[in-house]
């Protein structure tokens, strides 16, 4: 009797670590967007301000328009980028403008608009992921997942490599990091905190770290978080004004 409930709690342990091992980075990604939204995302409208800033952002089954809407010494300026690009407007008028500024401004509206509505974007097509490893942070255990892009699609900055750490239990981006190459480069290491659910859509701020020594592999980030050998250079805090789903 006694063998015959050790060989069941050895076929039910392989089991869960098949079922573990099958566990892919797309699907870890899949399950995170799913928690953290899913099909909501695909048909909404959001609302946020950002360090002063109006953003806006529409969705309707692979169509999108990101707006970003501030005043400068000339008066009201309007962003909107969709998938036909960007135009610029200012007081309702158009400007024109020189293509390297377009592409110049749609990278920082699009860099809002994703890392505020994250994890969402991890399933654009120019994402490439790799589940790299697993670790703790705080006593909670995470899946690592690696993301790189491709060039085709991936944006003026699709040389930026990134790391994600989800959580095994919640499948929630708590933590993430990536290296920049742009003004000289570095490494920035965010920790989600403030989570909040609107409208069936997840939202988080952070704060944000750094380390000045760019030789620093991404996965050790967490542990040098936990050591307090990073440096907090800001927070990264959002409004969410408004949310509705079609």
């Amino acid at each position: 009797m006694k063998k015959f409930a050790l060989l069941l709690l050895l076929i039910i342990f392989s089991s869960c670590n098949n079922e573990e091992k099958e566990l892919t980075a797309d699907a870890i990604i899949d399950k995170t967007i799913e928690k953290a939204g899913g099909e909501r995302y695909k048909n909404a409208h959001v609302e946020f301000t950002f360090r002063e800033r109006t953003y806006t952002s529409d969705r309707n089954e692979g169509l999108y328009e990101f707006t970003r809407s501030f005043k400068d010494s000339l008066g009201e300026v309007k962003d909107v980028l969709n998938n036909e690009g960007l135009k610029r407007y200012r007081e309702g008028e158009e400007v024109k403008i020189s293509d390297s500024l377009a592409t110049l401004y749609a990278n920082s509206v699009n860099s809002v608009h994703y890392f505020v509505q994250l994890p969402y974007g991890l399933n654009d097509s120019a994402v490439q992921k790799e589940l790299v490893g697993q670790d703790t942070i705080s006593g909670k255990p995470y899946y690592e997942i690696k993301v790189t892009f491709k060039q085709e699609g991936g944006g003026a900055d699709h040389e930026d490599v990134y790391m994600y750490w989800v959580s095994k239990e919640e499948f929630t981006i708590d933590y993430f990091a990536y290296r920049f190459y742009v003004n000289d480069g570095g490494i920035r290491f965010r920790v989600a905190k403030d989570p909040r659910k609107i409208e069936g859509i997840r939202f988080v701020n952070y704060d944000n770290y750094k380390t000045d020594d760019l030789s620093t592999p991404l996965e050790e980030l967490d542990d040098l978080y936990e050591e307090g050998k990073l440096t907090k250079v800001s927070e990264i805090n959002s409004e969410i004004l408004n949310v509705e789903v079609k």
